[in-house]
């Protein structure tokens, strides 16, 4: 292989994944903004300090209210909201229930000396 077609070549190589990567993030970027335009009262939203609370007031173009406890709203700006929370339906239980499963008693060592309590 010629040198002088190697040059050219390990600089597309490099390129590639500059250019895909960029794409990746532009598409993030649009689809937050999307997501951040389209907040309305009753949405459940978590902000990017892990703050989560429903959205009061979203009429103005670069805050939103938020309720995070029964009567307290505060004011945040629209992009601090990371996602949208999807509440689980009231007529399916929710997935972090766990079953009770019945089993027999364990006997437990004591603390102090390690013999079986009774």
């Amino acid at each position: 292989m010629d040198i002088s077609l190697l040059f050219p070549l390990l600089i597309l190589l490099l390129f590639i994944p500059i250019f895909l990567s960029g794409r990746r993030q532009r598409r993030q970027v649009a689809d937050m903004q999307k997501l951040q335009q389209s907040l309305e009262p009753g949405d459940t939203v978590v902000t990017t300090s892990g703050m989560r609370g429903t959205v009061v007031d979203a009429s103005y173009e670069d805050t939103i209210d938020l309720e995070i406890a029964d009567g307290v709203v505060t004011t945040w700006v629209r992009a601090a909201v990371r996602e949208k929370v999807n509440p689980a339906p009231a007529d399916e239980p929710a997935s972090d229930e766990t079953e009770v499963l019945e089993s027999e008693p364990v006997e437990k060592p004591d603390s102090a000396n390690g013999t079986p309590r009774t």
